[in-house]
């Protein structure tokens, strides 16, 4: 039998990983617990890794326990919901800020699209000022949590994970945000800063950092030390970009795709969008796949304009991930593949 399409290939390799869900522990890794932290708001590359997620859950690999928004847009909440809707998961909790930049967008009115009487995305939240704030969100599903069973990923501004370790004992829980995430969280996973030169600029400074600077500080300064932070910088998603023939050929399965439809209001057809948040979830749920090589430890430092810096040390908590030629290969094949993938709900 020919596979037709890469999108076949994906379905297929789907189903059989699924179906390996219900083999005994011994032989099927536990599926990685995620909380995922975005500002689906600007760059389409939040879509896309939001999309990548689903369909790492419908694998088995991974469980999206709640997705938090860090900026600020009307809209961002209800996207959020209608995504999850798409791929069969109706029921994540969604959380939104309410302190931080607001932003507009090219593509989060897609929410609002109509055919007939119904939403072509169907979905309940009509407002981020509907949904939990984010640190709610945060607090109650680790509070919910197994012990040193979250994974975090953050893609966009600090300032959700920065109110959270902030955060004083309340009624969802006697912990603090601080003791919380060292109880329940195991690593986070985080798309900001640049950690080598970029286009010969040694001192480039990284949008979801200088965007929110006072948050990210507030980040690296409180985040426990026994928790490690693995940083995506900017190269590694220009590396990797997702390319424009997926987004012609692949999607194609349902009449109307919400990734697709996504993509091509923010950049059009002609571009390959770099990825630059997919990159923090693969290596979230595929820690030990080889996708990525990692620094030596050490400690990242947010300059007063931006700038991270980052500073080698024996036991630090961070790490940067670097990729070779091949690697390099191997993400655009997996991303590509993955976004791509139908939902199996």
């Amino acid at each position: 039998m020919k596979l037709r399409s890469l999108s076949t290939l994906c379905i297929v390799v789907a189903a059989l990983t699924a179906s390996n869900a219900d083999q005994p522990e011994e032989s099927f890794q536990r599926p990685v617990r995620v909380i995922f932290d975005t500002d689906i708001t600007g760059d389409v590359d939040d879509v896309l890794a939001l999309a990548m997620l689903h369909t790492l859950a419908d694998r088995g690999e991974c469980v999206i326990e709640a997705v938090t928004v860090s900026k600020i847009n009307p809209l961002a909440a209800p996207f959020v919901d209608a995504v999850n809707t798409f791929y069969g998961r109706p029921d994540i909790p969604i959380g939104a800020t309410r302190d931080a930049q607001k932003r507009d967008s090219k593509y989060l009115s897609l929410v609002k699209t109509r055919d007939g009487d119904q939403f072509r995305y169907p979905h309940d939240l009509l407002s981020s000022e509907d949904a939990p704030t984010a640190v709610d969100v945060l607090r109650r599903t680790l509070a919910a949590a197994e012990d040193s069973s979250i994974t975090l990923v953050q893609v966009g501004l600090a300032s959700n994970l920065a109110d959270l370790i902030e955060s004083p004992a309340d009624a969802i829980s006697p912990l603090t945000g601080t003791e919380l995430v060292r109880k329940k969280v195991r690593l986070v996973s985080l798309m900001a800063g640049a950690f080598v030169s970029v286009n010969g600029n040694k001192h480039f400074l990284e949008a979801n950092v200088r965007n929110g600077i006072g948050a990210m500080q507030r980040f690296v300064d409180g985040w426990p030390d026994d928790v490690p932070a693995i940083w995506s910088g900017y190269p590694i998603g220009v590396a990797t970009a997702f390319p424009r023939e997926s987004i012609a050929r692949e999607f194609e399965y349902r009449k109307h795709h919400i990734v697709k439809e996504a993509y091509l209001m923010y950049c059009g057809p002609d571009h390959d969008r770099p990825s630059w948040d997919l990159t923090s979830v693969l290596y979230a749920v595929r820690p030990e796949d080889n996708f990525f090589g990692l620094s030596p430890r050490g400690r990242v430092v947010v300059e007063d304009d931006g700038f991270t810096r980052f500073e080698p040390s024996e036991n630090g908590r961070d790490r940067y991930m670097t990729l070779s030629p091949k690697q390099r290969i191997r993400v655009i094949e997996a991303q590509r593949c993955l976004v791509s993938q139908p939902p199996l709900r």
